[in-house]
């Protein structure tokens, strides 16, 4: 049998922007899929999506007319059941056959046209019998149904179709949007498919203006882009859109420049924004980028401000400049493409205007009030209601600053006072009541330290204000200054604490309030910025002063409190909780942990080396790295794999006697074995420790390797379990204290195979 390419096309009213290209490559892999299922296309087939704001398509290579007819076997039943004792068709097995649809008015002829074999457990009767394949009219109905029964659609509309002679009345469809036309073609031939009450055909609609002609008539599968293209002045393709916007994009922006006071020439460039870059393409059919400009006096309203009103509000795209600063000039991706296109461009600056407008009246009136005026205000925003306002949040949250700023400085790696990170803690929510991050949202922080500059805070604590919700996701910066790293941690640590304490933990894929990003941010601080902190000596403070907050401020707040497990076991009270154990913490260290691990191997370690570092829960994360970089290292000896092994061993020894003391005494070592290793770790232990103190944990592991010879000396002539109990008991001291001295870095163990 020969093949044809197949062209699929559904045309419909305006498609939702941001789901189109994910309902463009839904709607043809399904197909694509469902006709390979049917044996209708291969492997083989390629499947190519086009996806416009009017339509969804889908051209499929190599596609039959009919697919191959199968031979199928079915086993039916034990010969003892479908046969009695002469050999004759029992009623059930009559029924059988009836039900498969063969024929059985000779029952002695259908019994002989059925095999027998064995089964694996008694002689089976089966029915060889030849499947037609599908025809291609019937399973691309199908695979047609199953594709838009499939789509990841956001939302159903439901609309009505007009009456006909074959449905009487008015039938309701439910499409994501109405459809108009439907076009299915295997080579030059129409299938007749029917759906949402559309017959295909072989023409469809091209632009609502530009088109050439109207309808546009589609002679072949294989001309369906270049005909939309010619006839119907119509990119069908989403990817070959959205490529001819970027370089549109990227042509005008080099055609344009901003001359300096100075007179310098300053090249621009359109905004990176891959959401923004993926709505557009999704709103024109075909793109024409043209250049537009606003006033110079709206350059005085922040830049971030500007920018999200053009890209959120107008989808237009913004110019900067090789310092990363606004220009007055903008693209906007038109969907005509008049001669004189001085309307187009008229209309987009008078529509920007307002918008503008509005930003720098937001800025003019949010700087007549300070940040410091507005956070009592924040008393009357609700934070959560098992924890409280805004305000009351602001306070643990400056609690907890001025506790890290205070530990940093005993450390030496600052000398930063609690005052800074204090006054930046207590603002960092009040922009939250400025009209401007009413208005955008996602300024929030951004806003603040706009106004603490304003209000002569000074740029330290205008940029903790602006950072402290960094890192916001995976990959972003860092908070540029240290107050800003001491009052980001302070913030994530406050909303770790308070929502594990009243037990709102991510489940699943569901993280309503950011927990593991919270997590992820706290490692990378506590690990990129290398600070002297203990994880779990952090999580202890802040979760009393959470607690101790809450407990003043007469919160009672019932509250699930969570073991290590995560397991519920007793509703307690903040105030009867600062008697126990910090729960919270010790959960919390565990979840944090888990989050740095699975970022880790994310990375280029492997699973080996981070669980053998993990494995002690080093209480410094900027010493992780290091630790790796050691275990690395020390796995690539020739030593490892036999000191790896013996340290499991040791650990397997020590397991079945944990209370067993490492001191040594020399006078109760017989064997020549052991006084040799004892010796070795006398020479080789109190260096490989003092390395470790000067945290060169790659020089005290190799230092270690030594050991190697005399370990597995020891092991092929030492009985550990000796009879005599002051022997075994000294020489299980010696295994302890060879524990211990090899296992500071890493639990060498993990490495083992």
């Amino acid at each position: 049998m020969t093949t044809q390419n197949l062209l699929v096309e559904l045309f419909v009213e305006e498609l939702p922007p941001k789901a189109l290209k994910k309902l463009g490559e839904a709607f043809a892999s399904q197909l694509g899929e469902q006709l390979r299922a049917q044996g209708l296309a291969s492997a083989a087939s390629v499947v190519t999506a086009y996806a416009s704001p009017r339509r969804l398509a889908a051209h499929i290579t190599q596609v039959w007319h009919k697919a191959a007819d199968q031979a199928v076997q079915q086993k039916l039943m034990p010969v003892s059941v479908g046969l009695d004792a002469a050999g004759q068709a029992t009623p059930a097995l009559i029924k059988k056959l009836q039900a498969l649809g063969a024929e059985v008015s000779d029952p002695v002829a259908a019994v002989a046209a059925l095999r027998q074999a064995p089964d694996g457990k008694a002689q089976a009767l089966f029915y060889d019998s030849l499947v037609s394949g599908a025809t291609l009219d019937a399973g691309l109905q199908k695979a047609l149904e199953q594709a838009l029964a499939k789509l990841p659609i956001p939302k159903l509309m439901s609309y009505q179709l007009e009456a006909d002679c074959e449905l009487p009345g008015w039938s309701s469809v439910h499409f994501v949007r109405p459809a108009h036309g439907l076009v299915a073609l295997h080579g030059s031939t129409v299938v007749p498919v029917k759906v949402l009450g559309l017959t295909a055909g072989n023409s469809t609609q091209g632009h609502r203006f530009e088109a050439r002609v109207s309808p546009v008539l589609i002679a072949h599968a294989d001309d369906y882009a270049t005909t939309l293209a010619q006839d119907g002045a119509v990119t069908a393709s989403f990817a070959e859109r959205r490529s001819d916007i970027v370089q549109q994009l990227e042509g005008a922006a080099a055609a344009l420049g901003r001359s300096d006071p100075r007179g310098s020439h300053a090249a621009l460039h359109p905004i990176e924004d891959e959401a923004l870059l993926d709505e557009v393409t999704a709103l024109v059919e075909r793109p024409n980028v043209l250049v537009c400009q606003f006033e110079p006096q709206f350059l005085e309203v922040p830049q971030e401000c500007l920018i999200l009103t053009m890209k959120a509000n107008q989808k237009y795209f913004p110019l900067l400049d090789d310092a990363g600063q606004l220009s007055n000039q903008f693209l906007v991706v038109s969907n005509i493409s008049p001669v004189d296109a001085s309307f187009v461009i008229g209309g987009n600056e008078r529509v920007v205007r307002p918008r503008l407008a509005d930003a720098k009246f937001f800025f003019d009136q949010d700087r007549k009030k300070t940040l410091a005026s507005r956070v009592e205000g924040l008393d009357k925003v609700v934070y959560h209601n098992k924890l409280g306002s805004q305000r009351d949040r602001m306070f643990r949250v400056q609690a907890i600053a001025i506790a890290i700023a205070r530990q940093l400085k005993e450390a030496g790696v600052s000398t930063i006072d609690d005052g800074p990170a204090g006054t930046a803690a207590m603002l960092a929510k009040a922009d939250l009541l400025t009209d401007m991050v009413g208005e955008f949202p996602e300024l929030q922080g951004i806003m603040g330290g706009y106004y603490a500059r304003h209000d002569g805070l000074g740029e330290e604590i205008a940029c903790a204000i602006e950072d402290h919700y960094k890192p916001r996701f995976a990959g972003d910066e860092l908070p540029r200054n240290l107050v800003g790293v001491v009052v980001a941690l302070a913030d994530k640590l406050e909303t770790l604490v308070g929502m594990f304490g009243i037990g709102n933990l991510p489940t699943g894929d569901k993280d309503p309030f950011a927990l593991r990003r919270h997590a992820l941010g706290v490692v990378r601080m506590l690990v990129e910025r290398d600070l002297p902190l203990d994880l779990y000596k952090l999580l202890v403070l802040a979760e009393g002063l959470v607690d101790n907050a809450l407990a003043d401020k007469g919160i009672d707040n019932s509250q699930t409190v969570l073991t290590a497990t995560g397991q519920p076991i007793k509703e307690l009270t903040h105030r009867t909780i600062r008697s126990i154990a910090p729960l919270t913490a010790e959960f919390l260290l565990s979840f944090i942990y888990d989050r740095l691990a699975g970022s880790l191997r994310e990375q280029s370690f492997n699973s080996q080396e981070v669980d053998a570092v993990l494995a002690l829960q080093p209480q410094r994360l900027g010493d992780i790295p290091k630790r790796l970089a050691a275990v690395r290292a020390f796995a690539a000896l020739p030593e490892a794999p036999a000191l790896a092994a013996a340290n499991k061993r040791i650990g397997n020894i020590l397991k079945k006697t944990p209370d067993v003391d490492p001191h040594v005494s020399e006078v109760l070592l017989q064997e020549p074995a052991e006084i040799a290793l004892f010796a070795a770790m006398q020479s080789l232990v109190p260096q490989a420790n003092a390395q470790f103190e000067a945290l060169d944990y790659t020089a005290s592991l190799q230092t270690l390797a030594a050991l190697r010879a005399p370990v597995d000396a020891f092991f092929d002539s030492v009985l550990v379990n000796a009879e005599q109990l002051d022997l075994r008991l000294n020489r299980q001291g010696l295994l302890k204290s060879l524990h211990g001295a090899m296992n500071r870095v890493a639990d060498l163990a993990r490495l083992a195979a």
